[in-house]
């Protein structure tokens, strides 16, 4: 705990309350049927009009009523959320997949991807390394429908200081805004009454960023293992680069003076008790590294038992899911063990033909017979276990993708959430459920078929973010400055500290 444990004025300061104003409201009238694709076909259309959601385009096949099958769960969200977000583990609704379970996958992978989508990550500006839309206008400048009904409560930032150079993106100016740290995703929550009802509780979301680049990310990790220091269990252990990224500060820095980890647990804990008496979710998601901090952190805000609230003679435990997408491995078996007695839920959806999820631990992980002998009677230092239940997909399953031996293609989030639109259970045929708009697939990769004329890579900012000054020359604007962190971040940090001394000495009686 000495992490946490920061010299900070305590002074108690009343949380500033969120906007509660008319969003739009989210689409219910999703089409009940499916698309049965018999063999691929020819666009009828080159036109598109691209949004960054699950919207069809001019390329989505158009087939005949005789291909359509009607397989939606018609019990209303609001009735069976606990179990699709993993109170029985999933059972019963990958195989096969049931309706509801896919769009939610679908809508959480899109809460990753707009981190990427929002990520400035280009070495010539002297943004890079930072979001480039305020909290306010996040989601609608990404148009990420349905997703207007949540509304940002805070950024999150890492330091760049640590031992993963291929993750980071630093410009290459000399006057930037900001030498050290690198905008790393976001927390959001519901806040529009018609989605909180359609989902039958208030959601907390926390969107972690992958990397922008390749995979270069992943040959930094020295597969060495630390004591996770969250508990006082030494047994635990984390990947060091993960460890380090999640609990690091820089002092010199305003947007790193809190470590990414007490910037979440702080805003977890502010959240929870602003909406104290509610019914809640805590929903972490993230693509690749960011799919290990999002298990990271699920795990963390579970141990410091933030997801515990005391209301009067009762205790409820908030649920925690993790929607993870291409992740490696975080932690050694006792870490997974742990974060199963914690009832830490992780959906883990992965491509079979990408390789991250296979690392580290390519030596000894949850597939060996003897892992856990290996690690209660030996010192062996490279043992690691995935957390919770697989969702196994295929890429040659889809008609729509190119067949390619390019590793980028096969780790790539919105190829991911194809698979998962089109995926209906082991042995099934490839069938698009959502309609979700093929294009997207190509938003950052070449992978589509050639013949839906979807350009690759196509996703940028108009003119790179140039635009015509009163003077008529072609400028970079200036961007406005986004609070590094809220006024009150010491004083939940405090909170948690406390919150989890409370729940130690209860335990205890």
């Amino acid at each position: 705990m000495a992490s946490l444990r920061l010299a900070f004025n305590t002074q108690k300061r009343t949380p500033p309350p969120l906007s509660k104003g008319l969003l739009p409201r989210y689409n219910l009238n999703k089409p009940k049927s499916l698309f049965l694709l018999n063999k691929p076909f020819s666009p009828n259309s080159t036109t598109l009009k691209i949004k960054g959601s699950s919207v069809s385009s001019a390329l989505t096949p158009q087939l005949s009523e005789s291909t359509l099958v009607n397989e939606e769960d018609e019990r209303p969200l609001s009735e069976i959320w606990k179990e699709i977000q993993g109170c029985n583990d999933w059972e019963g609704l990958l195989d096969p997949m049931n309706s509801h379970l896919r769009k939610e996958i679908i809508r959480y992978g899109e809460f990753a991807q707009a981190s990427y989508d929002s990520f400035d990550f280009d070495p010539h500006s002297k943004y890079c390394g930072s979001c480039k839309y305020r909290g306010a206008q996040f989601f609608e400048k990404l148009d990420v429908q349905g997703h207007v009904n949540y509304q940002i409560s805070r950024y999150l930032y890492a330091t760049s200081n640590i031992n993963l150079p291929n993750f980071f993106q630093k410009s290459k100016l000399s006057r930037v805004w900001s030498t050290h740290a690198n905008w790393m995703g976001y927390v959001a929550v519901t806040t529009n009454e018609e989605e909180i009802k359609r989902l039958g509780r208030r959601d907390i979301v926390v969107a972690w960023r992958g990397t922008v680049t390749y995979l270069e990310w992943i040959y930094d990790l020295k597969d060495i293992l630390c004591v996770a220091n969250f508990t006082n269990d030494p047994s635990i252990k984390i990947e060091l680069g993960f460890y380090d990224l999640y609990t690091k500060k820089e002092n010199s820095c305003k947007y790193c003076t809190f470590s990414a980890r007490e910037q979440v647990l702080a805003e977890i804990k502010r959240l929870l008790d602003y909406y104290r008496g509610e019914e809640i979710s805590i929903t972490i998601t993230g693509h690749s590294l960011g799919a290990a901090l999002a298990t990271l952190s699920a795990y963390d805000i579970a141990e410091m038992r933030l997801n515990y609230m005391d209301d009067g003679e009762y205790r409820t435990r908030i649920p925690i899911t993790v929607f993870s997408f291409s992740g490696p491995r975080v932690g050694n078996l006792k870490f997974k063990e742990r974060c199963d007695e914690l009832g830490v839920k992780v959906l883990r959806v992965i491509n079979v033909h990408d390789k991250v999820p296979t690392v580290p631990g390519i030596i000894a992980n949850e597939k060996l017979q003897f892992q856990k002998y290996i690690e209660d009677n030996t010192s062996f230092p490279w043992s690691y276990a995935h957390v919770g239940v697989e969702l196994a997909l295929d890429h040659t399953h889809s008609p729509f993708l190119l067949p390619t031996k390019d590793l980028g293609c096969a780790h790539n989030l919105e190829a991911h959430l194809h698979l998962v639109d089109g995926y209906h259970g082991k042995g099934q045929r490839f069938c698009l459920a959502t309609k979700r708009d093929i294009a997207l697939v190509n938003k950052s990769c070449d992978f589509l078929r050639r013949e839906y004329g979807v350009p690759p890579y196509w996703r940028q900012d108009e003119n790179k973010g140039m635009v015509r000054n009163a003077d008529g020359r072609w400028v970079l604007p200036e961007r406005p400055r986004v609070d590094a962190h809220p006024a009150d971040t010491a004083h939940h940090v405090e909170q948690v500290l406390k919150n989890l001394a409370g729940s130690s000495q209860m335990e205890a009686l």
